[in-house]
Order: C-alpha cells, then sequence, then structure tokens
C-alpha cells in the first residue's frame, strides 16, 4: 500500500509539473487530466495488474491528443506512465522484485551524487553546454563509477555467496544505469530549456520540483525492467 501510494503521488506530481511545462497558461485542465489518469493507472496496476494499465495509459494517452494538443502532453503521459508502471512491474517480480527496485534506486542516486561531486571537485570541460552549462565530463565519469561501485557492493551484500563473475555484471548494469539516467538527466534539461524554464516547479526549495529530482529515474526505471525482462526469471543483479 505504501508503494502503491508513492508512485501514485510521485506520478501525479511528475505529470502536473509536465504540463505546467509545456502548455504553460492553458496547463491546469490538463495537469488534472493527467493527475486524475496516473491515479486511476496506478490504482488499477495495484488491483488489477500491470497490463490492463498499460492499456489504461495508452488509451489516457490517445483520449489526450484531441484535448491538448499538440502531442507533447500525451508524450509526457506516456513516458511518466511507463516509468510508474515498470516500477511496479518490478517490485512484483517473485523473489527478487524488493532488490531489484532498491538496485535501481541505489543506482540512480550514486550517480547524481557521484556527478555532482566529481563536477565541482574536478571540473573539465562540458559535457552539453547547450543543454545544461554545469555538466561536465568528469561528472559523468563520477556518475558512471559511483553507480559501479553502489551495483558491486550492493551484488556483493545480497547474496550470501556471490560469484565474481556476477558482482562484475551487477557493477556493469549500474554504470550503464548510471549513463541512462544521465541521459535523462539531459533530457529534462533539454526540455525546460525548449520552453524557457529554469526550474520544473517549486515543490522543493533550492532544488526544483519533481522532475529535476527524478528524471534519470523516469529514464533508467523503464531500461531496468527491459534488463529484466531479457533475463527471464534470473534476477536483475546476477546471474
Amino acid at each position: 500500500m505504501l508503494f502503491t501510494g508513492l508512485i501514485t503521488l510521485l506520478g501525479a506530481g511528475l505529470i502536473w509539473e509536465w504540463a505546467g511545462i509545456t502548455l504553460g497558461e492553458k496547463a491546469r485542465p490538463a495537469q488534472l487530466y493527467g493527475g486524475i489518469a496516473l491515479v486511476v493507472m496506478t490504482l488499477t496496476a495495484a488491483r488489477a495488474g500491470v497490463g490492463w494499465s498499460a492499456l489504461l495509459l495508452l488509451a489516457a494517452a490517445l483520449a489526450s491528443l484531441p484535448l491538448f494538443p499538440p502531442r507533447r502532453f500525451a508524450s509526457g503521459l506516456l513516458y511518466v506512465g511507463c516509468a510508474a508502471l515498470t516500477l511496479f512491474w518490478l517490485r512484483e517480480r517473485p523473489g527478487s522484485g524488493r532488490v531489484e527496485v532498491f538496485f535501481l534506486l541505489f543506482a540512480v542516486w550514486a550517480t547524481d551524487s557521484g556527478a555532482y561531486l566529481a563536477g565541482r571537485l574536478i571540473g573539465g570541460p562540458k559535457l552539453a553546454p547547450r543543454l545544461s552549462p554545469s555538466k561536465t565530463w568528469a561528472g559523468l565519469a563520477g556518475g558512471v563509477g559511483a553507480a559501479f561501485l553502489i551495483g558491486v557492493t550492493f551484488a556483493a551484500l545480497a547474496s550470501p555467496m556471490p560469484e565474481g563473475s556476477g558482482v562484475l555484471r551487477a557493477g556493469l548494469l549500474g554504470a550503464l544505469l548510471a549513463l541512462i539516467a544521465q541521459g535523462g538527466d539531459l533530457a529534462e534539461s533539454a526540455l525546460k530549456r525548449r520552453f524557457g524554464k529554469k526550474d520544473s516547479g517549486r515543490l522543493i526549495p533550492g532544488h526544483g520540483g519533481l522532475l529535476d529530482r527524478l528524471d534519470g529515474l523516469l529514464a533508467a526505471a523503464p531500461a531496468a525492467a527491459l534488463f529484466a525482462l531479457i533475463l527471464g526469471r534470473r534476477t536483475l543483479l546476477w546471474i
């Protein structure tokens, strides 16, 4: 119940901010529509499964096209909804779901922290100055390295007798998720720059809104679910 409630609130808040950025003064009806859609979708996922929720998400996105043109609101609804559904799907995987969700969260958090520290301490050439002037290549390397270490540590602690190759794969997976999370961060920066916004919202004083804090997770969650799907019944962390 707590997990469902958290994902519901975050999803509704994220689409609220997305609509505010992309639709400006005309955002309020879309914000209400998107919030209700995310609440219905997440509650359906908790009660009836992710499959039915995915159909509801697709229907809500298609129905929003004539209501809130152009397509950028529908794309945001799909983007946020897909991340929420993949988190539900990961959490429900038999035996490994909880571990996989925590692995994903820690990898993304390590990416943000490692990138910030390396960027501040080392500096150097900018990663994408047109999109985000503060991000550097050193920060990218620091984020990937931190996520690699988290993956190795997580796998070593979560398995009573970890194999060396499995622990290494967990580290590499953490590094890959870090790269994807950094891509999500840059995509959100590009969105804000496109619409002349510095922050996605004012929810967190000095840190912006939910999109500013969860942009990496929005990109990494579907990727983690895809990796888990490819691995089948085996755990996401190691083979």
